[in-house]
This record gives structure tokens, C-alpha cells and sequence, in this order.
């Protein structure tokens, strides 16, 4: 078993949130360390002394690792390795390259630390990866991995399990995969980002431009989701999208890009021709790996619920009828939602910066001026100056409270508002849940005045 690795070795659990508790828990219920130690510092303050005095370090997703400015080249060094020979574990070489390093972290303390290192999701996938389904993309994967998982409960005799960036740390259910449950992962990029092993059954949605106040480029961005794909072993098999650039793997690949005949049959309780094609994957995939009968899916699928903040009613108010769509962080996410969701007519964008471009959300809004755009925070400022300035349907507002009293003030009688930011949250709110519970409390105050 993996918990053994653990056994009489000193450990560090890097961060201390929810799934370094979740870690820690763990780590004193089913494994017999020397040691357990807790170090909540940023990289910077990772210091060589301190990671020296680890047999192993087991990191959150959460931490920029290696330091914010230092461009990496991780991945495996070659399909089919297991966590003993791949993570840093037993002395095992790392074949990853930095091309440098920065934020005054020595070359040679990047490297001795992260041979030491892994991640609550490693130390899951590793031990359970044949009955792990993980799936990630820039759009799509919680609604998707939730999708999965409920289908697959509908229909399968045994427990079935929706973990990873959706739900409870994985490790809060390792008892539960011990005992032979299947698990649907939704795994995000930087939970892939210094991954050396993969599930047996990986699903790469799509790929848009995402996190680069993180990654640096699009090339980097895109290498930490492909672990999911290019750590996986022969045998195994990923379910990839049509916009995903070419991944060189052991692992067998099926590229999904559904017909319009393709499309029907499937109905859904969810707004937008993305969340059909988002099913069609999990058509596949159940009638494929499980043996499902269509029949039997597409029931399954037609119950599905949406989850909160993905294109979800509100209400109506003041006769506007009010949507929050707040997991929007990209612009394509924006233009989904105007496309999506019936009589749609004001959507208010904006949030933290990343540096993403928006390009191709200003030239839909110059295109579509049957659209009300509201702008909001630092990305709406900037969409608004840098593509947009003059235009009859761009509209100003400093923040959320702002502009939704200017919804209500420019939104038609009978049409729709929505709340689909195309930027990060961060900044203003401590998640994008946050900021869509305060639009939707907003919006109820607003409309009970």
C-alpha cells in the first residue's frame, strides 16, 4: 500500500487549509510516521534548512511551487512509473529542467525539494488510479465530473465517489476507495501541475487561456493540465476535446468532437450547447468503460441539476429575470452565457486582472450591440478602455453593488440579467461562490425595496 511509504519518515505537510488538514488527518489514521510538521510560509520562505529536515513534503495545490517567475519544464519522464520511482520518493531522479529561477530560490534548493515532494491527489491517484475517473479542462469540469458522478450513481452497484477540486479533499475518502468505490476526480491545473502519475481514465475537456498570472504562457498552462494524459500508463485511455492541442502518451486517445447527430437525444436541465457537448463525454464515457445503455444515460442525464453559480436562475425581480453564471473567469465563458441563456439582454464582466487577453470578448461586444455589457473592477475598466471606449452598449459601474442597480436601471421588462464576470474573483471576493451569493443577495435586496 502507499500509506506504507510513509511509515517512520519525517514528515511536512506544505499549507494549511482544508486539504492539508484533510493531509494531516490522514497521515495520523492510516500511516505510522516518525514526524509530522506543518510549514505554512510562502516558497520564498521554503528554505533548504527547513525542507532538509523532511523525508518527504507533501504540498497543496495552492502554493506556487517552484516560486512565482521561474519557468519549468515538469513532467514525466516517461509513462507507466509509479509514485515510488516518479514523486521524489527513494532517492528516485528527477529528469524535470528549470530553465531558471527566481524569487532569490537557489537552483539547487528548487530542485532537492521538489524531488522530495508530493500532493494529497498524488498519494490518492497512486494507490486507487484503477478506478479513478479524473477529469480537467479550462471550462466545464465541475459541471462535467459532477455530471459523471451522478450518472454513474444512478447506474452502477457500487459506491460512487465525486472528490478532488469539487467537493471534499480525496484523501476524506480513502476509505471509501479502499473498499472498492469508484471515484470521479475533478482535478484542476495546479493539482496536475507536478504530477507523476495519472488515473486510468483521464478526460481533458477543452483548452482556453486561463491563469497566466500564474503560468507565465499559454505553453506552460497547457503542459500542467496534459499530466493528466502524459502520466498516465499503457492501458489506460483519456477522452480528449477537439481544441486540445496534440498530447504524446503510452495511454490509448479518443478525441471527442460530437456532430449535431451526434447531440440528440441528449436533454438536460442546463442552458447552453457547451453543457451538451459536456454530456456527450459522459455518454461516452458510461457506455463505454461501464457498459451503461444509452437509454439508461440519457435518463440519467435529463435529471441532472446544474450546480450553483453555472448559468443558474435566480429569480425574477422588478420583472428582469436575474442568472449567476460567477464560475465565468474566461471570456469565452461571458459569450456562452449571452448565447445560452434565453432573452438575455445585460451582462455585467469584470473582476481581478490576470492578464488574459480579451480580444475576443471586445470584438463580440462590438459586434452584438443588442447586448448590454456593464464593466466592473480592474478587467471591465480595461475592456471598456481598450476595445470598447464609446460604444452605446458598454456601461460603467466601480463595483458588484454598482452595477447591479445599474441592471435594473437599463434591463428591459421580461429579459435577462446575468452575472458572468470573464475574470477571476480574487481580490474582490474570496471565491467565486462568494461573489455570486452576493450578486444573488444583491439582487433580492434590490428587488424587495
Amino acid at each position: 500500500m502507499i500509506s506504507d511509504i510513509f511509515n517512520n519518515k519525517r514528515i511536512l505537510i506544505w499549507g494549511y487549509g482544508r486539504e492539508g488538514k484533510s493531509t494531516e488527518r490522514w497521515l495520523k489514521s492510516h500511516t505510522s510516521p516518525e514526524s509530522i510538521k506543518i510549514f505554512e510560509g510562502t516558497p520564498n520562505e521554503m528554505t533548504e534548512d527547513i525542507a532538509g529536515r523532511a523525508d518527504i513534503i507533501i504540498k497543496s495545490p495552492g502554493i506556487v511551487w517552484p516560486p512565482a517567475g521561474t519557468a519549468s519544464k515538469l513532467a514525466c519522464s516517461g509513462s507507466g512509473q509509479s509514485m515510488e520511482t516518479c514523486a521524489g520518493f527513494n532517492d528516485a531522479e528527477n529528469k524535470g529542467a528549470y530553465k531558471s529561477a527566481s524569487g532569490g530560490v537557489a537552483m539547487g534548493v528548487i530542485d532537492g525539494i521538489t524531488k522530495k515532494m508530493t500532493s494529497q491527489t498524488e498519494i490518492f491517484i497512486s494507490e486507487f488510479r484503477e478506478n479513478v475517473i479524473g477529469i480537467t479542462g479550462t471550462k466545464g469540469k465541475s459541471t462535467t465530473s459532477a455530471m459523471l458522478a451522478y450518472v454513474l450513481s444512478e447506474n452502477l452497484d457500487k459506491k460512487v465517489i465525486l472528490a478532488g477540486n469539487i467537493g471534499l479533499p480525496c484523501l476524506d475518502y480513502y476509505d471509501d476507495a479502499a473498499s472498492g468505490a469508484e471515484v470521479v476526480l475533478e482535478l484542476s491545473c495546479h493539482q496536475l501541475k507536478n504530477a507523476k502519475t495519472a488515473p486510468h481514465i483521464s478526460v481533458f475537456l477543452d483548452l482556453y487561456e486561463e491563469h497566466l498570472d500564474y503560468y507565465g504562457t499559454m505553453e506552460a498552462y497547457f503542459e500542467a493540465k496534459s499530466h493528466i494524459v502524459t502520466c498516465q500508463e499503457k492501458g489506460d485511455r483519456s477522452y480528449i476535446g477537439e481544441n486540445v492541442p496534440e498530447i504524446i502518451s503510452g495511454s490509448g486517445q479518443i478525441r471527442i468532437a460530437p456532430s449535431s447527430g451526434d447531440l440528440e437525444g441528449i436533454e438536460l436541465d442546463l442552458y447552453g450547447e457547451h453543457n451538451r457537448v459536456n454530456a456527450y463525454f459522459v455518454k461516452k464515457i458510461c457506455m463505454d468503460e461501464f457498459g451503461i445503455s444509452e437509454d439508461k444515460v440519457l435518463k440519467s442525464l435529463k435529471n441532472f441539476e446544474a450546480l450553483p453559480h453555472r448559468m443558474k436562475k435566480i429569480g425574477e425581480y422588478e420583472g428582469i429575470i436575474f442568472y449567476d453564471d460567477s464560475i465565468s473567469t474566461i471570456p469565452e465563458a461571458a459569450i456562452s452565457a449571452c448565447e445560452s441563456i434565453p432573452g438575455a439582454q445585460t451582462v455585467l464582466i469584470g473582476g481581478m486582472d490576470r492578464g488574459i487577453s480579451y480580444k475576443v470578448l471586445e470584438d463580440y461586444i462590438r459586434k452584438h450591440g443588442e447586448y448590454k455589457f456593464i464593466c466592473m473592477y480592474a478587467t471591465g475598466k480595461r475592456i471598456a478602455d481598450e476595445g470598447c471606449a464609446g460604444l452605446p452598449n458598454i456601461y460603467l459601474a466601480e463595483d458588484l453593488e454598482g452595477a447591479v442597480k445599474k441592471a435594473f436601471e437599463i434591463t428591459d421588462k421580461g429579459k435577462g440579467c446575468v452575472l458572468s464576470p470573464a475574470a477571476a474573483s480574487y481580490g474582490y471576493f474570496k471565491n467565486f461562490e462568494e461573489r455570486g451569493d452576493r450578486f444573488a443577495e444583491l439582487v433580492r435586496g434590490h428587488g424587495s425595496d
